[in-house]
């Protein structure tokens, strides 16, 4: 563990890095990460919470050889931890969902060694949420020590580069003015405008999408079987045993590897079963694919899609329509359905910024990536604009979001 102490008015505070989340106690960490849960029983994404992060690390997910080595960030005050983020050593850019992969490419095109370098960001997981986790009242001290140790360590490990992926939009705000560049990406989020049922969103769309989506909906109902949404104690161990084939049939299409292990699916139904929203479709008792949805108190995460038979349009089924049915009845405020994809579009998801922090050790090669983030940002604004406007919606509720 290495330490790194600054002195603040009265409180020595001591950045420390730690190789496992077994280093710091779970009430520590979730102090930080998720101090609403406390309250609310839920936290705002349960991508941050110890049981998550430590389910990724003790799954063998993470760890020696996968690419993704534990640094985690624990701020000490007065021997309180008070801050806390998940910083990860990468020897590859694979798994994050904001690619840097043509900065690596340039960078080692001009002689130089890219990996290994910093991510700050949940493993295999593009949804927006808190990454510098601070215990409620040591904001301002937490977030400057997180930034401050975390570019520290860097500059010490003469590593090219740390990035904070997915973060929030005031993180990235405070980021940029500690001298940190901010890249604006995408993403497509469905929102709940106070829709009673589903027919109340097909409502909001015009005729031609309503008549589509109704369309869908019917011919995926109609694969000869049942979809049944899991949560909690719902969730068998079998069940995990049939989506584990449908996340390698997808993973190996996708990735080459899946990225996470099937113990991980054994330790989420022991701790994170709660948590999850499982949409399975059976035929005659056999499920035959799948969906893999995490729950957070306003939002619903999609994160992993499967299956073992095709039938049409039961993707959109699973994914998109039972994720709205599923927020609507929960009073959530949005569905998160992963990243890229504008066949969301049609489906009543629309653009939404996404947001990220870069820092690069080497000067010029910053000057250029900051330039290149100035027209990338330039062009994903105009992309969302007109993306938005060729959306499903009705004029008049188009109109009412803007």
């Amino acid at each position: 563990m290495t330490d790194h102490t600054t002195d603040q008015p009265g409180a020595a505070i001591a950045v420390n890095v730690l190789t496992s989340l077994d280093q710091i106690a779970e009430a520590d960490w979730d102090a930080c990460a998720c101090p609403e849960a406390f309250e609310t029983g839920r936290p705002n994404d349960p991508f941050t919470t110890w049981r998550f992060l430590h389910a990724l690390e003790s799954s063998g997910s993470v760890g020696r050889g996968t690419g993704w080595e534990p640094r985690y960030l624990a701020v000490e005050m007065d021997d309180v931890v008070i801050a806390v983020a998940p910083l990860y050593a990468k020897s590859h850019s694979q798994g994050e969902y904001i690619f840097d992969h043509s900065w690596a490419h340039a960078y080692e095109g001009a002689g130089g060694q890219y990996y290994p370098k910093l991510q700050i960001a949940v493993p295999f997981t593009p949804a927006t949420g808190r990454r510098f986790l601070v215990r409620p009242g040591h904001e301002v001290t937490g977030i400057s020590a997180l930034l401050q140790g975390a570019v520290q360590f860097a500059s010490e490990n003469d590593v090219s580069s740390l990035h904070v992926t997915f973060c929030t939009e005031a993180e990235a705000i405070a980021g940029a003015e500690m001298g940190l560049m901010r890249r604006i990406t995408q993403q497509f989020h469905w929102e709940n405008n106070g829709y009673a049922d589903f027919d109340g969103f097909l409502d909001s769309l015009n005729a031609r999408k309503r008549k589509t989506i109704r369309k869908e909906r019917r011919t995926a109902q109609a694969f000869g079987g049942d979809i049944r949404v899991l949560t909690g104690d719902q969730i068998e161990p079998e069940h995990w045993d049939a989506f584990w084939r449908f996340y390698q049939d997808t993973g190996a299409r996708k990735w080459g590897t899946p990225y996470l292990t099937r113990a991980f699916f054994d330790i989420a139904h022991d701790t994170l079963r709660n948590d999850i929203a499982l949409v399975l479709a059976e035929r005659d008792g056999v499920p035959v694919a799948g969906a893999l949805n995490f729950i957070g108190r306003d939002a619903l995460y999609g994160r992993y899609w499967g299956c073992i038979e095709d039938h049409p349009c039961l993707h959109f089924e699973a994914c998109y329509y039972q994720a709205i049915d599923f927020a609507i009845a929960r009073g959530l405020s949005r569905v998160e359905a992963g990243a890229q994809g504008e066949h969301k579009l049609a489906r009543g998801y629309l653009p939404t910024q996404t947001h990220s922090l870069h820092w690069i050790a080497d000067q010029g090669f910053a000057r250029a990536v900051a330039r290149y983030l100035e027209e990338e940002r330039r062009a994903v604004d105009e992309d969302i604009e007109i993306l938005t406007a060729y959306g499903p919606f009705r004029k008049d509720r188009r109109e009412e979001q803007q």
